[in-house]
Parts: C-alpha cells; sequence; structure tokens
C-alpha cells in the first residue's frame, strides 16, 4: 500500500522500483587523513615485534590509545560542528571508500548539533546509559548525495545517546547495514528522505522514541525490544518483537507483523566511559525479552576493562591478533580496513570482537576472515567483512563442521557483523556466513553480494550462498541477505527461528537456465532442508529484480519440507516493476505476480 503521511504533510513517492542500479554506482574515495587523536587509555603499550622462530613472542599488552580515527568529544570541546561537518564530506558519498570514522560524545549536555552520518560513520554516547549523553540537536541521515534516493545509505550507525531533535523529529533515513542501537528520542523518528523518496531498510533496538516513528517510504522494517509512541504507516514488511507501543498484528493489510516478545536476546557489546577509564558493557542475556534494557538506568550485565582488550590497528598481523587472542586477550578493532593472511581463531569462551568505525577485514589469498570454536558465550559485533579476489570457501565460520555442544545457557551472538562480496573492488566466496554452532542468536546482519559498484559481475564476484545454518537452535532477529547466485539462505539444523527477513534475488542472472535449481525455476531466496522437522519464522519477504533477463520466472521464493513442525508466519514475494515474477510465494502456495505491478503475493500461514 502506498505511504500515508501525518496531516499537512506532502504526500510520499511510491515507493515501487525503488532499486540501487537505477543510480548506478557512487564511490566516492573518502579521504583517511587523521582529524583528532582518540583518547588514551589505561594500561597502553605498544605490541611486540615478531620475534626469531626460535624465541617464545613476548606477551602482547592489553589497552591503549584507540587511533586517528576515534574522535572523542565532551561538551567542551571546540569545533565539534565543523568536525563533525568536515568528517560528513569526507564520507557522505563514499560508498566504496576506504575511510572509516567512530564519532564518541562523553556523558553530558551538547546543544546546537547536527551530526549527519556518512559512510562508514558510527555516532555513539560513552554513558551506561543513552540518558548520560545528551545532543540538543540531530543526528541525521538523508539522501542528498543520492537526488532524494535513500536506498543506497549503507554502514552506518547511531547507538546510546539521547536527542531531542531540533524541529520535533528526528531523520534517519537508511538503507541495510544502519543500526540505530539504544537510542532515546525526544520526539519522533522519520525513516524517510526528504522528499520521501525511496529507501530500504532497516533496524532499530533497545531503543525508546518518545513520539511516532514514520517509515512512509520505507519498504521494510524491523524493531525489536523497544518503545515507542506510535508507528505512523506500512509499505510492504513492518515487523515488530517485544515492542512496547507497536501496532497490532494485521498482515497483510496492514502488513504489521508483531510478537509480543522476543525469544532469546542479548544487546551488543558497548563502549563506555567509568570515570576516565574506558570499558566494554556486555548486556545480560533476556528471554521473552520486551522493551528497553536500561529503562531504569544502568543496564543490567557485566563490564570488561579495555586493559582486556588487544586493542587493534590497521596494519596489524593476522598472525599477532591471533596471538592476542591466544593468550586469552578480547579485541576491539578501530577504525580501518584489516587485511588477514590466515583466519582469525577464536577459541576461548566468552571472548569479545568487537569492531569500531565499521572496521572491516578482508581476508587474502581465499582464507576464512574468521573462525570460532565450539564455545560459550562468544560475541561478535560491529565490524563489516569484505571479500578478497581469492575465492574464499568461507568468510565467516560459528562453530566447526559438526558442532555439537549445547550452548543455551550462554549463546554466541553475531550482532552488526556485515558481509560483501564485491561492490569494493573484485571479490569472491563460496559461502558467506556458516553457522554451525547451537543455539547461536545472529542479531542484525546484512550479507550482500554487491549489484553495483566494481567488481561486479554473474562470475565476476561469484558468491553462492548467503548465510548456511547447520546448527541446531539458531535464532536470526533481523536477517537481511541479497543476490546470491544460489540459496541465499540455506537452513539444515533443527528448531531454527526467524524473525524478520529482506532479500532480493540477483539482479545480474544472465538467463533462467543460470538459475535453475534442478527441476525447480530458481533457487529459493530461504530454503529448509527437506530432513528438518522443525522450524518458525515471522515476516519474510522476498523481491526479484532481473535487470538483465526480466523473462526469468522464480518458482517461489521459500522452500520448505511441508510439514507440521516447520512454521512461516506472514510471508511475501514481489516483481519489481515486472524484472522477473514468481510463480508462487512457498513452495506450491500464494498466486504469482504478474505484470509490472509491486503489489506483493502474500501467504499469511503455512503449511
Amino acid at each position: 500500500m502506498p505511504p500515508v503521511p501525518p496531516p499537512d504533510s506532502p504526500a510520499p513517492r511510491p515507493s515501487a522500483i525503488a532499486r540501487r542500479t537505477m543510480l548506478g554506482a557512487v564511490a566516492a574515495a573518502a579521504a583517511s587523513a587523521p582529524l583528532m587523536t582518540g583518547l588514551a587509555a589505561p594500561a597502553s603499550a605498544a605490541p611486540a615485534s615478531a620475534s626469531p622462530a626460535s624465541v617464545r613472542p613476548r606477551a602482547l599488552s592489553g589497552g591503549g590509545d584507540l587511533g586517528p580515527n576515534v574522535l572523542v568529544f565532551d561538551p567542551g570541546t571546540p569545533n565539534i560542528q565543523a568536525t563533525l561537518d568536515d568528517i560528513f564530506h569526507r564520507q557522505e558519498a563514499a560508498q566504496f571508500g576506504t575511510g572509516r570514522y567512530a564519532l564518541l560524545f562523553k556523558p553530558g549536555t551538547y546543544s546546537g548539533l547536527n551530526a549527519q552520518i556518512g559512510f562508514y560513520t558510527s555516532i555513539a554516547g560513552l554513558g551506561l546509559s543513552p540518558d548520560d549523553t545528551t545532543i540538543n540537536g540531530d543526528v541525521t541521515v538523508d539522501a542528498g548525495w543520492a537526488n532524494g534516493n535513500a536506498t543506497q545509505n549503507f554502514w552506518r550507525s547511531a547507538e546510546n545517546l539521547a536527542l531531542v531533535p531540533v524541529n520535533g523529529t528526528n531523520r534517519w533515513a537508511v538503507a541495510q547495514a544502519a543500526p540505530f542501537r539504544r537510542m532515546h528520542v525526544r520526539g519522533g523518528l522519520n525513516l524517510a528522505p526528504s522528499g520521501y523518496g525511496w529507501a530500504s531498510g532497516g533496524y532499530i533496538a533497545d531503543c525508546r522514541i518518545d513520539g511516532q516513528v514514520g517509515p512512509y517510504s520505507q519498504q521494510q522494517w524491523y524493531t525489536r525490544d523497544s518503545a515507542i509512541g506510535g508507528w505512523v504507516n506500512a509499505v510492504w514488511n513492518m515487523v515488530f518483537s517485544g515492542v512496547q507501543g507497536a501496532p497490532a498484528q494485521s498482515f497483510p493489510n496492514p502488513p504489521y507483523t508483531t510478537l509480543d516478545t522476543t525469544p532469546i536476546s542479548r544487546e551488543k557489546p558497548f563502549l563506555y566511559l567509568n570515570g576516565s577509564e574506558f570499558r566494554v558493557f556486555l548486556p545480560e542475556k533476556r528471554t521473552n525479552a520486551r522493551g528497553v534494557t536500561w529503562g531504569n538506568g544502568t543496564p543490567r550485565g557485566t563490564s570488561l576493562s579495555l586493559s582486556q582488550f588487544y586493542v587493534a590497528k590497521p596494519g596489524v598481523s593476522a598472525a599477532t591478533l591471533n596471538q592476542a587472542l591466544a593468550q586469552g586477550l578480547h579485541l576491539l578493532l578501530t577504525p580501518g580496513i584489516y587485511h588477514v593472511d590466515q583466519p582469525l581463531q577464536v577459541n576461548r569462551d566468552n571472548t569479545v570482537v568487537l569492531g569500531l568505525g565499521y572496521a572491516t577485514i578482508v581476508p587474502d589469498n581465499g582464507v576464512t576472515a574468521l573462525r570460532v570454536a565450539d564455545v560459550d558465550g562468544v560475541r561478535l559485533a560491529g565490524f563489516l567483512i569484505d571479500a578478497g579476489p581469492v575465492n574464499s570457501r568461507t568468510l565467516l565460520e560459528v562453530g566447526p563442521s559438526g558442532a555439537s555442544r549445547d550452548h543455551s545457557a550462554n549463546p554466541t551472538t553475531v550482532q552488526d557483523v556485515f558481509v560483501r562480496v564485491g561492490g569494493a573492488g573484485a571479490g569472491k566466496a563460496t559461502t558467506s556466513m556458516v553457522i554451525n554452532s547451537r543455539n547461536t542468536v545472529v542479531d542484525h546482519t546484512w550479507v550482500w553480494r554487491a549489484d553495483h559498484g566494481t567488481g561486479v559481475g554473474w562470475d565476476t564476484n561469484r558468491a553462492d550462498y548467503g548465510v548456511v545454518v547447520n546448527g541446531d537452535d539458531v535464532l536470526c532477529t533481523g536477517l537481511f541477505v541479497e543476490h546470491f547466485n544460489k540459496y541465499d539462505v540455506q537452513w539444515l539444523g533443527q528448531r531454527g527461528r526467524t524473525i524478520f527477513f529482506q532479500n532480493e534475488k540477483a539482479y545480474d542472472a544472465p538467463n533462467q537456465a543460470a538459475v535453475q535449481d534442478g527441476n525447480v525455476k530458481g533457487y529459493a531466496a530461504y530454503k529448509v532442508a527437506g530432513n528438518v522437522t522443525s522450524h518458525e519464522a515471522w515476516g519474510l519477504g522476498s523481491y526479484c529484480n532481473y535487470t538483465a533477463d526480466p523473462g526469468i520466472v522464480q518458482h517461489h521464493g521459500f522452500a520448505a519440507p511441508n510439514t507440521a513442525g516447520v512454521k512461516f508466519h506472514d510471508l511475501l514475494v514481489v516483481s519489481l516493476g515486472g524484472n522477473g515474477q514468481y510463480e508462487h510465494v512457498i513452495n506450491e502456495v500464494g498466486a504469482p505476480t504478474s505484470g509490472t505491478s509491486t503489489t506483493p503475493s502474500t501467504v499469511v500461514a503455512y503449511p
């Protein structure tokens, strides 16, 4: 249905055919010169130099400064607005640039700021509660760089701040990989760009929005464990779990999917200041969660001193990072690009790997970027994995093949960990993300085979599978997976659950034969294996936009065994402007899409 504006607002533009390829690749390179030295942390020490093979490497020290691209402000810092504007100028259109920045605000009150957030930029408060750090002003994402089209506003974030918007409503017009976490907006939140242009997002968690949230032209959105003053409208797929003030369940008219609680959640780790000391807070696990974690001020959980982290800088070797992990240190990846010639290996229970400012790991020579052993409570958060030009069999592996330990009491969490194949250059990977460990929680990911940028083509950035889940009892909350050559998501584990799924099939499939799955036309976007007896999912959408051959037919968006224990709720498929068609929604169920209409075909319940 078309967006519904509030009274006296301009009518939004329709969200049909809102796709990125219409813009082409906008890839202005970002300058990455230092702007301000990061605040020093305790226990500072430089990494030891490599030792001769016969000598054991010197122990690495934890702590240290956060590097030149972490900017730390306090209320007395001069020229804050000028610094923010300088970074935005660098990053506004730098979709595939090399600049990476984290903007950190010490607790206190700041006035008269408009922090415009561009690519690879994170803004965050350094208190334990968002209300510890108040900006009388805005944290803004708009789409002026793309002529009002927000469908490419990727890779940026806001976290742990209270905002008092100048005009009463803050604008956050984003697409994928742009989380809005632990924010308190003392007013409304507008998720559309100026002029109500196209938009394709997005994700909110652990936030309190005192006023209404207006998605307007946003095609889809997932909101988790939050409190809102209301929700204005829906286009295709709006999903809520554990949200106070969420609209009632009504899919498909309007397309609201509303769960009263989130079965399992554990908020993302975050950096904060305890006096003058940096620490990393680790929120505790919640079951059947609803509302924010910080409603009474201090959230529940534990914290670690920065001295327990190896504070990594770009240029460090994978061997050094693995030495730090083997020593028992956690990893804090400061903003920048990290090339690794061997997998980063997380073997210890409760290890934290936390990135700042979209720190990016690039595997060289076809290695896997990061592997996690079959251990309890690992937390991976806040970084991007970018495939290299030599094909990697996998890019991220959570647990080894055959992992079977029960981690229900202390699961591994993968949060705001994003994967990209192509776009910034040639990249290949057979499978991007493999989840083998039981009970893993994947909370907000965008796994993307690039449809624009450089190094893009059906075989140039070949990537057959996006996410493969082999482990049992895995939960995904906020799953965005797009454009893979075969299955975008393939689920083989038992008792899996997904709350919200957004997908586009690969634009560049050259012909019907290229996507033929045996005797089935097209690979399903989300396939549950035939031997799975228990699975459940809510609020899933798949879109086709076969621009290379608009005549391609996709038999269905979703495939699953037809058994009582495998349940789907609120499914849709959409043909974008007639570039390809779906014959069904799931298996043989659901009406076909037709013509150039972007009206979804829906199924409320399966079987």
